[in-house]
């Protein structure tokens, strides 16, 4: 079949959504990642009602061929996939052109949902799951088929609305309003507990769609690599003195998942000796083919050897090693290996169902305990965590500066009863990386994760977006006043060294930190070189760990402690504030980096074509989306957004925030209570 034909057979499947004719039972595929087993949660009329749920998206005809398949899938992996009706052509993110669309912003969303699910990208692609063990696209292929076809028909006065991978419909709307609407996991509060999810996601009626996962805006594991590596440059200027450098000091953590891969790469980039535990040797070893980790190493004594000589020759390398890292904290312990840095990005949000695998465990007889004897598998997670706990506390004392990373370690630490808490037995006795790191450093003073796709696919079009990136952060540093020069100078070495880094990973994407101010000069550029045929539209998004788009109390709003970093105001505004101010695409869900129940978290997309009409939505829905979070921030007391906001303030006239009058500290002191 010519490439042609090829194409035209792609827009008429995508087209057609649901076949008209029942296509054949494919098996599943040997030795694919596949996702660890589901609990087995429900009861057999839940099962019965999994199924029906099911078979409501197809045909009458079907159903008793489809009824006792569904059933083995969902007896299989506690999910009904509908594994049948996976497409036959390839997923990956396609030019802007080959999609079948009447809006060409419903093309550039098909283009990043296929992006989502591109093997070379998605972690658990069969299943649909993008990263972290459970961060789904969809709950099931016919979702996906139907949310194809609806892009396909949609109007630019038409929006479709989807829930938790559901596609509801189109309906009628305006040019202005949203493409498209996504809600993933949005439960009652009374019942977004860990069971209430496995029990309604089994059922078919709820999803985690993580963060870029469900909202169509992961790019590979690009984005974690560059919040990694500006994580780790500055955990080691904590630690460091001004001018030393990483290389020959150590950085040591788990997991070389679909975001905790991106580890090694960032180490690398930092320039410290990176070693990474994985008890899943496909993970690890995939990483490795991939060649974001240098070297695998598979037993301690061999780790131990090759740490000590990158350590005695100051040498700059990321060590892959296949096993659990509880054992590697207490080896180094017992072999007095001195850890600079520490910290741990296991999948703790989901620590029942294969996101923390306990020590004295195999990887595939920890999967099969998962399935078939889960309360036996949570006390030995509850029991590996105070162990790792143990060991990481001994490390500490001897100078090892341990962050949480945001993936719930301290929070499950703590309800396994380990010894991580501080004296005031309210707080962890360690920081999160936001908390110490990021939300100080970026996120108060508005610098956040901004992100864009070049849809023609050429990477010639990401070399030259590159280029205006990197011009326009080199005028700003120019007159950037000392509080932000630092953040600019790190992401301008960051562009300079993204060809050289190779870290493009399907689609032709890009990341980099910048404020409201960068972010709208830089999508302003872009959109002029659309306008003068300089480059293809381009995609604009971000990850949700943002200034503003996350509301979560043990990582993006951690270092919010006036009280309120356990409300969800911000994330509810922002993603609001951003649909009627020029967001292609909106979406909100529960859940995202540290477990459903815990975060609420919001993100966006904005298609780029060149016109008038993008470059008034980039500016009005840019700003917003980063000075909603400043403000909540400044007005929570803390230091460097008020110094952001005032200056943003200073900046547009226009702009009006409440701020805070400062308490003296004796005041507060002087009274007493009953």
């Amino acid at each position: 079949m010519s490439n042609q034909e090829e194409n035209t057979r792609f827009r008429e499947l995508i087209s057609n959504g649901i076949p008209e004719a029942l296509p054949d039972k494919k098996p599943y595929p040997v030795g694919v990642n596949s996702t660890p087993i589901r609990k087995n949660i429900l009861s057999k009329e839940e099962k019965q009602l999994a199924i029906r749920n099911a078979l409501r998206y197809f045909p009458v005809e079907w159903h008793q061929i489809l009824a006792p398949e569904f059933a083995e899938e969902l007896n299989k992996f506690g999910r009904i996939y509908m594994h049948r009706f996976k497409p036959e052509y390839k997923l990956y993110a396609r030019a802007l052109e080959d999609y079948p669309a009447k809006s060409i912003q419903a093309a550039s969303i098909m283009l990043m949902i296929q992006n989502n699910l591109d093997p070379a990208v998605a972690q658990h692609p069969e299943e649909l799951i993008t990263y972290g063990g459970n961060g789904a696209v969809f709950q099931n292929w016919a979702q996906y088929l139907l949310t194809m076809q609806y892009l396909a028909k949609m109007t630019d006065e038409q929006t479709l609305h989807l829930y938790s991978g559901h596609p509801m419909g189109l309906f009628p709307s305006s040019k202005n309003a949203p493409r498209v609407v996504v809600t993933n996991g949005m439960m009652i509060p009374n019942y977004s507990r860990p069971d209430d999810w496995e029990k309604y996601n089994a059922l078919g009626v709820t999803q985690y769609g993580q963060m870029t996962a469900g909202s169509f805006m992961y790019i590979g594991p690009q984005g974690i690599v560059h919040g990694t590596t500006i994580t780790v440059i500055n955990a080691f200027r904590k630690l460091l003195k001004k001018g030393e450098k990483p290389s020959g000091k150590i950085f040591l953590t788990s997991g070389l998942g679909g975001m905790s891969g991106a580890q090694p790469k960032a180490g690398n980039i930092a320039g410290c000796i990176t070693v990474c535990a994985e008890v899943n040797a496909k993970a690890a070893k995939k990483r490795h083919e991939q060649g974001w980790v240098d070297v695998l190493v598979e037993n301690m004594e061999d780790l131990v050897v090759r740490v000590q000589q990158a350590q005695a020759s100051s040498e700059i390398v990321s060590i892959a090693y296949i096993g659990n890292v509880v054992e590697v904290w207490e080896e180094f312990d017992k072999r007095d290996i001195y850890v600079h840095i520490g910290s741990d990005q296991t999948s703790l949000h989901n620590p029942w169902s294969g996101g923390y695998y306990p020590v004295g465990l195999g990887f595939e007889e920890a999967n099969d305990m998962i399935s078939k004897n889960p309360e036996e598998f949570k006390v030995l997670v509850k029991k590996s965590l105070v162990r790792q706990a143990h060991a990481i506390n001994k490390h500490a004392k001897k100078g090892t500066y341990f962050f949480d990373y945001g993936n719930a370690f301290l929070l499950e630490a703590s309800r396994a009863g380990a010894d991580i808490m501080a004296d005031n037995k309210i707080d962890f006795k360690y920081a999160s990386y936001v908390e110490d790191i990021l939300g100080p450093m970026c996120f108060d003073f508005g610098f956040g994760p901004f992100r864009w796709v070049c849809t023609s696919g050429k990477p010639e079009d990401l070399d030259k977006t590159d280029k205006i990136a990197l011009k326009v952060m080199q005028e700003m540093l120019k007159n950037a006043p000392e509080e932000i020069k630092q953040q600019l100078e790190d992401n301008i070495k960051w562009i300079i060294d993204a060809n050289k880094n190779k870290l493009v990973v399907g689609s032709q994407a890009r990341i980099l930190y910048a404020d409201a101010e960068g972010r709208a000069k830089i999508a302003e550029e872009f959109n002029k070189a659309i306008a003068n045929g300089e480059i293809g539209k381009v995609v604009l998004g971000r990850d949700h760990h943002d200034v503003s788009g996350t509301d979560s109390p043990f990582r993006e709003t951690s270092n919010i402690r006036d009280g309120s970093k356990f409300t969800a105001d911000m994330a509810i505004h922002n993603v609001i504030g951003d649909s009627f101010r020029g967001a292609t695409w909106v979406s909100i869900h529960n859940g995202g980096g540290v477990g459903w129940g815990e975060v609420i978290n919001g993100g966006f997309g904005m298609l780029l074509d060149g016109s008038k009409e993008a470059s008034k939505k980039l500016k009005s829905m840019l700003f917003f989306d980063v000075n909603n979070g400043i403000a909540r921030r400044s007005w929570a007391r803390n230091e460097n957004a008020l110094f952001a906001i005032k200056r943003e303030m200073e900046r547009s006239k226009n702009l009006q925030v409440t701020l805070p009058n400062l308490v003296d500290d004796e005041i507060i002191e002087s009274i007493i209570f009953n």
